[in-house]
């Protein structure tokens, strides 16, 4: 009786103890898996993210620091709208260009910068202060040269409607010509991603500035 007692305790004792040990270990392997996953998620977002920031060649470095120019030249032929007796169509229009153009030129300067690429210095894009001295965006699609700029800066009114709008038509098919290119040559998802804003856009604008100017 007392033989029997000691086995049943016994076996009590061992399976209690086999299922402390089975509580045990799926706790402890819940937290090492758990772990692990975070881990590895962690590192993968670590390593997508660095992947994203250096994933770029000279074909985004050129779009960059050709675009930056372009865009200030546009920029400043926009802040002409204001102060040239420009109709509220063309003055609404022009604002529009700048309000868009603008943070582009700051995050195209930011990725040269991550990209230690030369930074296009400020007056470059700005034939009338000088700015086409600097290497050869004169040459660039749609880029307007000192005599345009300076006929542009010399109209007022409807005469400066005109003008403005048959310059600007110009200069956004250059644009769209510039990032099209970077399209098709590109590695940089952002850069890529730019020039497709940069086409829709300005297609659109070229629409509309036709159809301003009666010529669509």
């Amino acid at each position: 009786m007392h033989a029997n007692r000691s086995l049943a305790r016994r076996a009590s004792l061992v399976v209690t103890a086999a299922a402390a040990t089975v509580v045990l270990a799926a706790c402890g392997g819940g937290n090492d898996h758990s772990g692990a996953t975070h881990n590895a998620s962690s590192n993968t977002a670590s390593a997508s993210a660095s992947v994203s920031a250096n994933q770029y060649n000279q074909a985004d470095v050129s779009f960059a620091q050709q675009m930056i120019p372009h865009h200030r030249q546009a920029v400043a032929m926009a802040g002409m709208a204001a102060s040239h007796g420009a109709s509220s169509e063309v003055k609404a229009l022009a604002e529009k260009i700048e309000k868009a153009q603008d943070p582009e030129i700051e995050t195209m300067s930011g990725w040269l910068k991550a990209w230690d690429a030369k930074v296009p210095d400020a007056m470059e894009g700005m034939p009338a202060m000088g700015g086409m001295d600097h290497g050869d965006h004169a040459s660039m699609p749609g880029m307007m040269g000192q005599e345009d700029m300076d006929k542009l800066g010399g109209t007022i009114d409807k005469d400066f409607d005109r003008m403005f709008l048959t310059m600007m038509i110009e200069h956004h098919e250059g644009a769209v010509d510039m990032a099209k290119t970077e399209q098709q040559k590109g590695a940089s998802p952002d850069a890529m991603s730019m020039a497709g804003d940069i086409v829709r856009a300005q297609t659109v604008e070229i629409a509309q500035m036709r159809q301003m100017l009666g010529t669509s």
